[in-house]
């Protein structure tokens, strides 16, 4: 692997784990210009993630802008025109994975929803700036890491589904929810198939970007209607279970 890519996985590492300093630093000025503790409990890890996601992007896409120079220019990448085809059907496909992965997970036990999602989603309440990184930064290093890095390395060794298969599923761990591991490996497998039949990170970069955007968007500018949704689908469940 190269240098580079090994200095890229340091940083996104570092970013993950910077928090355990920089929130209490945050939190602590905050409380300093008096905000409460309740207040900046749940602000200054929003603040932080922005500035130490913005920050990880900064540095890594100096690190591989040569890289990114010479595989734009590849000979075996896909056309333009079809690489907007794909990021536009990947969008469809991710859905599609994630759906498929969902209704497997409801099948064996797994109840619904995403505490991942829900934390991204309060975060973006009290600090409407993060859904800049939920959306568009969070996608692009996601890509960057897991998709050109670590599946890239792989499939120079492997096949494509042991490939897509060992980066999905450390794309999955990483999201730190375990019970949804099948679903967030759905996704990945899908980006990782859009990467091979491109050639280019762009193609699932976009997927991701607009799949995360739509997320955010159903789950905030909706968010009432679906807590209503499920209110009125358990009491049907209990409806139907009284009958039973």
């Amino acid at each position: 692997m190269k240098r580079e890519y090994w200095l890229v996985i340091i940083v996104y590492v570092a970013m993950q784990l910077s928090g355990l300093i920089g929130v209490p630093i945050i939190g602590f000025i905050q409380q300093s210009a008096g905000l409460t503790a309740e207040r900046t409990s749940l602000t200054a890890g929003a603040y932080w993630i922005v500035v130490s996601f913005m920050a990880a992007l900064i540095i890594i896409l100096l690190l591989l802008r040569k890289d990114m120079k010479q595989n734009m220019y590849a000979r075996e990448a896909a056309p333009v025109s079809a690489s907007i085809l794909w990021a536009i059907g990947g969008v469809f496909l991710s859905l599609f994975a994630q759906a498929l992965a969902g209704n497997i997970e409801r099948l064996i036990g797994i109840e619904a929803g995403s505490d991942n999602t829900q934390q991204i989603i309060q975060l973006i309440e009290a600090v409407p700036l993060v859904i800049v990184v939920s959306s568009i930064v969070g996608p692009i290093l996601e890509e960057i890491v897991f998709r050109k890095i670590i599946f890239g390395g792989l499939y120079k060794k492997f096949n494509f589904i042991i490939s897509a298969l060992i980066s999905s599923v450390i794309f999955g761990l990483v999201h730190g929810e375990p019970a949804h591991l099948l679903l967030y490996s759905a996704m990945g497998f899908s980006f990782a198939f859009l990467y091979v039949r491109t050639k280019r990170i762009i193609v699932p970069i976009v997927a991701h970007v607009s799949m995360n955007t739509l997320v955010v968007i159903v789950q905030t500018v909706y968010k009432d209607d679906i807590e209503k949704m499920m209110i009125d689908a358990e009491k049907a469940q209990g409806f139907i279970g009284g009958i039973l």
